[in-house]
């Protein structure tokens, strides 16, 4: 196995499928089982899920909310999600746990790292909802941060893409895909890995990043088994 304990980050989109909004049982449930099956051998994971799927704090913003409220809202809407992926982890087959960075001990745990690498060790999936619990960051320094925390071996960023291009692939066919970009190199081409307070984060703390595509199948067995699959950020290409 190529690692032991891993933090996978997904984005709210993800789990819309083919949608344009809301949560895709289907896709819910194709996710599970590939997480399930990873923790079925021993591996640890964690996961953080933005809300993009629901709403977006900041596009709330930018149109006429206070920052602070839009942010909140998001938050909740990463517990949402975070809800729906526990229900799919559980009809899997695997133990999981949802942790909050705000206090709703109705539908969740508390955010305590402790709490949450006995859970890990335990063989329990954890889902750390709600970000930081502060507005003004996002889900990406969310997952960073708790990476970091757990002392996860590599932080993993599944993304609709197969990794990290020179150009948006969507609109620049001749954009070049690369294998390995070290933090600095993505922060001053501002290539949009992540936003920047969560690649300082991971370089800072010497934490790899991996960003591959969530939507092709058996990526995550791959990765797990130590393949080079999309693309390494990291400040050395020797790191994995």
């Amino acid at each position: 196995m190529g690692y032991r304990r891993l933090l996978l980050k997904l984005s709210g989109e993800a789990l819309m499928g083919e949608g344009t909004h809301g949560i895709d049982p289907g896709v819910t449930g194709r996710l599970a089982a590939e997480i399930h099956e990873q923790v079925s051998r021993g591996i640890q994971i964690g996961l953080v899920i933005g809300g993009g799927n629901l709403l977006r704090g900041a596009g709330l913003a930018s149109d006429g909310m206070n920052r602070v409220t839009g942010d909140h809202m998001g938050m909740l809407a990463t517990v949402i999600n975070a809800l729906a992926m526990q229900d799919a982890l559980t009809q899997a087959g695997s133990d999981c746990r949802v942790m909050s960075a705000l206090t709703m001990q109705q539908v969740c745990e508390p955010y305590s790292a402790r709490q949450a690498i006995e859970h890990l060790a335990a063989g329990r999936v954890v889902i750390f909802a709600a970000g930081t619990g502060n507005p003004f960051f996002t889900t990406d320094s969310a997952a960073s941060l708790r990476a970091i925390e757990i002392g996860a071996d590599i932080m993993l960023k599944a993304t609709k893409v197969n990794g990290v291009y020179s150009a948006d692939p969507m609109t620049s066919p001749d954009a070049t895909l690369f294998d390995f970009i070290s933090y600095d190199e993505a922060l001053q081409k501002k290539l949009g890995v992540m936003d920047a307070t969560a690649l300082v984060l991971c370089s800072e703390h010497n934490m790899p990043l991996r960003v591959f595509n969530v939507f092709e199948h058996g990526q995550l067995e791959r990765i797990v088994a130590g393949e080079a699959i999309g693309t390494l950020v990291s400040k050395e290409k020797q790191a994995t």
